[in-house]
């Protein structure tokens, strides 16, 4: 959350998965910790942070953002930087640390979340957030 604040997201909302090892954050730390990221980094805005939420019920949620997931599973994936088109709204998901269930993955595939990579390497649940926010903020316009 601090770092994702540092380099400029709009919201975060933890999701609890097949393969989460917490089930519950700490709501009024983590808030702490995004306002001091945000002043640290000169941000003008503060970022959303949304209560926990089951992942069936997130991804049955409507949005009009492009929106990806991120896994480790084998299986035709685009890199994330060539899958970001001119839209300014997106979301990503990044998997708990056991990564999302196969039956995650296909639920979020059937919801229009198109499955991206990150690169070759196999990154830990919380560089793979700081990856995907970088790689985003890189490639606004």
């Amino acid at each position: 959350m601090e770092k994702a604040t540092e380099i400029g997201i709009n919201e975060i909302t933890p999701i609890l998965c097949e393969h989460s090892e917490r089930k519950n954050i700490k709501f009024e730390r983590s808030e702490k910790i995004i306002i001091s990221a945000m002043k640290q980094s000169l941000k003008l805005f503060l970022p959303k942070l949304n209560n926990m939420i089951k992942f069936e019920d997130f991804i049955l949620k409507k949005s009009n953002n492009l929106k990806f997931i991120s896994h480790c599973k084998n299986q035709k994936k685009i890199l994330l930087k060539n899958a970001k088109k001119n839209e300014k709204k997106f979301l990503i998901l990044i998997g708990a640390e056991g990564d999302f269930s196969e039956k995650e993955i296909k639920m979020a595939e059937e919801n229009n979340f198109k499955s991206v990579s990150l690169g070759e390497s196999r990154l830990r649940t919380e560089t793979a957030g700081i990856v995907a926010c970088h790689t985003f903020n890189l490639l606004q316009d």
